[in-house]
């Protein structure tokens, strides 16, 4: 049984940074994709990045492009998510996710979408006050 448990959002002041973390269990093969998806009120869930636990390449989305970042403790199993410069429109849930289904190397952007994801964890609020 796969579990991914979020911590760290909260509320900031815009230009702040916070730091999510995502605590994983249960994953029993290093050829997981892990990422965070956010869901803004009203709004579509929105990919931001995807991770392959084995190498680390990432891919982000344009919106956070050179303000967020990641990186993963393999010893705790987790993932950690660095945003910096943050702005009204980062206010949402930020879910983190991880798929066994993913294959980088394939060329496409299925990693981009969130059917391709089958575990969620409980998603943690990030407000960003202007």
């Amino acid at each position: 049984q796969v579990q991914l448990v979020e911590s760290g959002g909260g509320l900031v002041q815009a230009g702040g940074s916070l730091r999510l973390s995502c605590a994983a269990s249960g994953l029993t093969s290093s050829t997981y994709v892990m990422g965070w998806f956010r869901q803004a009120p009203g709004k579509d869930r929105e990919f931001v990045l995807a991770i392959n636990w084995r190498g680390g390449v990432t891919y982000y989305a344009d919106s956070v492009k050179g303000r967020f970042t990641t990186s993963r403790d393999s010893a705790r199993m987790t993932i950690y998510l660095q945003m910096n410069s943050l702005n009204a429109e980062d206010t949402a849930v930020y879910y983190c996710v991880a798929s066994d289904r993913i294959r980088f190397y394939d060329g496409s952007n299925y990693y981009t979408q969130d059917v391709a994801y089958d575990y969620w964890g409980q998603g943690t609020q990030v407000t960003v006050s202007s």
